[in-house]
């Protein structure tokens, strides 16, 4: 009988981690609108998360109005960033980069990150571009 329990309490826990881990992961297409086409900011980085299950880099990009916005871009995970020349310390804070992406669909200051490019315009890692089929 205390076996029964035993394997239905661990069955349950198990699926409540499981229900975490799934949610934690979401669809491109909910949350980013790729028929928009890309946006593109400025600013400077306020942080750069490098870990799993997508890194975040934050940045503080001026309007026109003379306005301070935050922007937060989710990027790929860190091993796929890793294939593609990141590092943890790509960024710096302070650092200005110019952001490229897809937006959020609820218009938030906040995309997926297609690239990123320094201030110079020197990319960071090996451009989405230079991957694609030719």
């Amino acid at each position: 009988m205390k076996t029964g329990r035993g394997i239905a309490l661990l069955a349950a826990l198990l699926g409540a981690i499981c229900s975490v881990s799934a949610n934690a992961h979401h669809s491109f297409a909910v949350f980013f609108d790729s028929d928009e086409g890309l946006v593109s900011v400025r600013g400077e980085v306020t942080e750069f998360i490098f870990k799993n299950p997508h890194g975040v880099i934050r940045l503080n990009v001026k309007g026109k109005d003379g306005k301070v916005e935050e922007w937060k871009a989710e990027t790929n995970s860190p091993s796929i960033l890793e294939r593609r020349g990141w590092k943890k310390d790509s960024l710096k804070v302070g650092e200005e980069i110019i952001l490229e992406g897809w937006r959020a669909r609820d218009g938030r200051p906040y995309m997926r990150m297609r690239k990123v490019m320094r201030a110079d315009g020197t990319p960071v890692g090996v451009p989405f571009e230079s991957l694609e089929v030719k």
